[in-house]
């Protein structure tokens, strides 16, 4: 499946009475709170020693992805253009791939 044809399936199950704001908002909130639902998984993992619960964090992803679906929609976006889009930016930043000089540069370059 690709990004397209999930964000098609995802977008079934948005409340039909939002508005374009509301689902905006919406999704933005839902965003957040489950990146919260994910660094709270890996800070119990890293500072609580609990066992890392991969099945749970991966179920927490698959909620951003909702989210990430609910928001390009909310935008007039497919999820395909967004993650193309993504994908230039990076390649823009790092075009031979990840180096630390290059990130450094980014932030001296913001300050």
């Amino acid at each position: 499946m690709d990004a397209n044809e999930y964000q098609k399936k995802a977008l079934k199950s948005l409340n039909p009475n939002l508005n374009k704001e509301e689902v905006l908002i919406n999704s933005v909130m839902g965003l957040c709170g489950e990146a919260g639902e994910a660094i709270d998984i890996v800070k119990k993992t890293i500072h609580q020693g609990h066992e890392f619960n991969k099945e749970k964090f991966i179920l927490e992803l698959g909620d951003i992805a909702w989210y990430l679906a609910e928001a390009s929609h909310a935008v007039g976006y497919d999820l395909n253009t967004v993650l193309e889009l993504n994908l230039n930016k990076l390649n823009k930043r790092y075009p031979d791939g990840f180096k630390t000089n290059d990130s450094i540069k980014r932030l001296d370059e913001k300050e």
